[in-house]
């Protein structure tokens, strides 16, 4: 049996915060604002991984009003779901997740991101695709505003 699970994220640009996308750190002059790190790439994974196991989203499990949340690693999010859906059977068999983001561009972070998302969640490089979008200079992505990440992930029972 297999279940497909999808998650979004979207936050503010602003000064003084470093931009971090799938837990790597992209040189840019601002980042991305929220309680913890604002990784959105993390949060979308997070939000599909639950889904996907019927278990709530991120905002369930880590409320942004927790300050033992504030400014916290997002791989922990992301380990402490897929603690979760092993102890239900399920593992991650792949994923697929689009950046949206007008600047940086980040053709040349892509493969680095890939590969630690293939690190984080335990499998092959085949199985994780990371693609980036720009909004064409339309809405608040193309405004440079903010950034949001998509999420579809495909679980199977162990």
């Amino acid at each position: 049996m297999n279940r497909v699970g999808i998650g979004h994220d979207t936050h503010r640009l602003e000064a003084g915060r470093k931009l971090i996308l799938g837990g790597i750190l992209v040189e840019y002059p601002r980042g991305l604002a929220g309680h913890s790190d604002a990784d959105i790439v993390l949060h979308a994974l997070t939000d599909a991984i639950l889904g996907a196991a019927g278990l709530g989203d991120i905002g369930d499990a880590f409320p942004d009003t927790d300050a033992a949340n504030k400014d916290v690693d997002s791989s922990i999010f992301l380990q402490h779901s897929l603690v979760q859906i092993a102890t239900l059977g399920w593992h991650l068999i792949n994923v697929d997740v689009i950046i949206f983001a007008q600047e940086p561009k980040l053709g040349m972070v892509k493969s680095r991101i890939r590969d630690n998302l293939a690190r984080l969640l335990s499998l092959d490089g085949s199985c994780v695709n990371v693609k980036a979008k720009t909004g064409e200079k339309v809405g608040f992505i193309g405004r440079v505003e903010a950034m949001s990440c998509q999420a579809v992930v495909l679980l199977g029972r162990s």
